[in-house]
């Protein structure tokens, strides 16, 4: 993905986060040190990596237009993820204490950040998150209010990501 000449790289990783508050403080770090924005999105709550590079890239329009709802590019990506304007909801994409299957963005992409972060992150394969099983399905239909009824709509109803993408993008009209 690419904003203007920038791009953002998204990996899939897991990691054991025992404290939210001191991995938050260690990813800040790694990002101010390597010069980029690191974003880490819940799997488990994102309809995959699409979800991810679409909320990263509404949120770096967002912030190069002014038009930003939070103080940073971070928030403003859970922001978008979440398809919401509040924090507290945002945060709920985001990353949580105990195991977590994550969807990591580097923004602006710099390689150094990948070896920077191999103490706290395990990297996956690529496409390690994107599958969608029953409760996933479930659990991102009502997060994003999606009704049975709109999925019939979409051949026939494999397209819950499109749908959860569409929300996403809704959050520029709702502002």
């Amino acid at each position: 993905m690419s904003a203007g000449d920038r791009t953002c790289e998204i990996r899939a990783a897991l990691s054991s986060i025992d404290d939210k508050p001191g991995f938050l403080l260690r990813l800040k770090e790694v990002a101010r040190r390597c010069n980029t924005h690191i974003i880490c999105f819940n799997a488990d709550m994102l309809a995959g990596r699409r979800h991810a590079e679409s909320a990263v890239l509404h949120a770096v329009r967002s912030f190069e237009s002014g038009d930003a709802i939070s103080n940073t590019l971070e928030m403003e990506a859970l922001l978008y993820a979440a398809g919401s304007r509040q924090c507290n909801v945002a945060a709920s994409v985001g990353i949580h204490e105990g195991e977590n299957r994550l969807w990591v963005c580097c923004y602006p992409s710099a390689e150094s950040v990948w070896d920077a972060l191999t103490p706290v992150l395990q990297f996956c394969d690529a496409n390690a998150w994107d599958g969608m099983d029953h409760k996933k399905r479930e659990r991102l239909m009502q997060i994003y209010e999606i009704t049975p009824e709109e999925l019939e709509t979409l051949d026939k109803g494999e397209r819950l990501a499109d749908l959860v993408l569409e929300r996403v993008a809704l959050l520029n009209v709702l502002r």
